[in-house]
């Protein structure tokens, strides 16, 4: 990634758009499809969720850049985004500590059997637990960026 999608906040200062993204061959019993997009490197004990979105119709195949802003209406209708670790609903994009070198940021696709019902405020893991018991196929592509 690039400073595109380096976060802006907790001393970041980059664009903070969520990536383009495309997808294909879905099964075709998929209902919706979800997107996670995860930080495993965070100096957290726990890893960082940097963008849960749910809900995303079956027919959607990508999302264009900048999709996770949620005050630029680019996400399909129906689809839900969920708080981030950084607390705001949306894209929060890549922000690792100065000098903790190359962090990997796994953006996951999954193709749901159903929609999800979550209450709005929805942690990750109650988030993941759902998508985990309803996808019925993933796959997940990784980033790296690093602050020096």
């Amino acid at each position: 990634m690039d400073k595109t999608q380096e976060f802006q906040g907790f001393g970041c200062t980059g664009g903070n758009l969520s990536p383009q993204l495309s997808w294909s061959g879905a099964p075709e019993e998929t209902k919706a499809f979800a997107i996670l997009a995860y930080d495993p490197d965070a100096p957290t004990g726990s890893g960082w969720w940097h963008w849960q979105v749910v809900n995303i119709p079956a027919e959607t195949t990508s999302l264009p850049a900048g999709a996770g802003d949620p005050s630029k209406d680019l996400m399909p209708q129906g689809s839900v985004q969920l708080s981030n670790d950084y607390g705001s609903k949306g894209f929060g994009g890549a922000c690792p500590p100065i000098g903790h070198g190359v962090h990997r940021y796994q953006f996951t696709v999954h193709a749901l059997s159903q929609e999800l019902e979550l209450p709005e405020n929805a942690s990750a893991a109650l988030t993941g637990y759902m998508i985990n018991a309803y996808s019925i196929a993933s796959s997940t592509i990784e980033a790296t960026y690093q602050r020096d």
